[in-house]
């Protein structure tokens, strides 16, 4: 038994395979700004899969995948309601992004409680996970990508940079100073909010990053103990597990 795993995010969406046993592979990944019925049966082929989960933080490609699947297949969009592994300690569960709930429930699995999740994404967000387990809220801030195109776009000298690991933190050109303003400006960003989360959370919390920025930022931040790429795949297999069965 094989099911269908979608994360639709405002970046990418990335469809994968998955059962009992875990992830079995990353078929295909659409940039979600081409997210269709054609880009999708092209992605697809010829896989073979019992149910699909999908956790999307965008309405109109929500709805694309919603007609796609149709009747076809059973399907299970990721809410509040969702089978997470814990209970929602937050006033309006209805307004956490399907994301952050299955990233919630790939870190329990994965790694346990209390917890920080910091997923680099369009946007950075920060979801923690207390001791009861409980999902208890967070943060969220720019992404790394939108803070660099940020003054690219507003100002008439500075051009788009790479995003990697700067040379040095005293740019000795326009390039390198964005590219350490950029970076390091960030690592700071992530470390007091993590900072500001751990004085309101009992115990000592494990900090796991995911996302596409995760391993440049991790690499300078020494209070992300784990960067965990799969996170939120897994979280929508768990899901998959509890929803479908086994």
């Amino acid at each position: 038994m094989s099911w269908l795993l979608i994360d639709n995010s405002n970046t990418r969406t990335k469809l994968a395979l998955g059962d009992v046993q875990g992830l079995e592979s990353l078929s295909s990944i659409i940039p979600t700004a081409e997210l269709c019925e054609a880009t999708l049966a092209e992605a697809l082929g010829d896989l073979e899969f019992t149910g699909v989960v999908i956790c999307s933080v965008v309405p109109a490609k929500r709805q694309i995948l919603s007609d796609y699947f149709g009747d076809r297949v059973p399907v299970h969009f990721v809410d509040q309601h969702s089978p997470i592994g814990m209970i929602i300690d937050y006033p309006d569960p209805a307004a956490i992004g399907a994301d952050r709930l299955a990233n919630a429930a790939g870190v329990l699995e994965r790694h346990g409680a209390p917890v920080i999740v910091v997923d680099f994404g369009t946007a950075v967000t920060f979801d923690v996970i207390s001791d009861q387990p409980a999902y208890c809220g967070g943060a969220i801030a720019p992404g790394l990508g939108a803070m660099s195109a940020y003054l690219p776009q507003k100002t008439a000298l500075l051009e788009a940079i790479e995003l990697v690991e700067p040379t040095c933190a005293i740019g000795k050109s326009t390039e390198q100073a964005m590219q350490s303003g950029a970076v390091h400006g960030y690592r700071g960003l992530v470390r007091e909010i993590i900072a500001q989360i751990r004085k309101e959370l009992t115990g000592e919390p494990k900090v796991v990053a995911t996302g596409g920025d995760a391993q440049l930022i991790a690499d300078g931040v020494c209070e992300i103990d784990e960067v965990d790429r799969d996170l939120t795949l897994e979280g929508l297999r768990l899901v998959a597990s509890r929803v479908f069965g086994a």
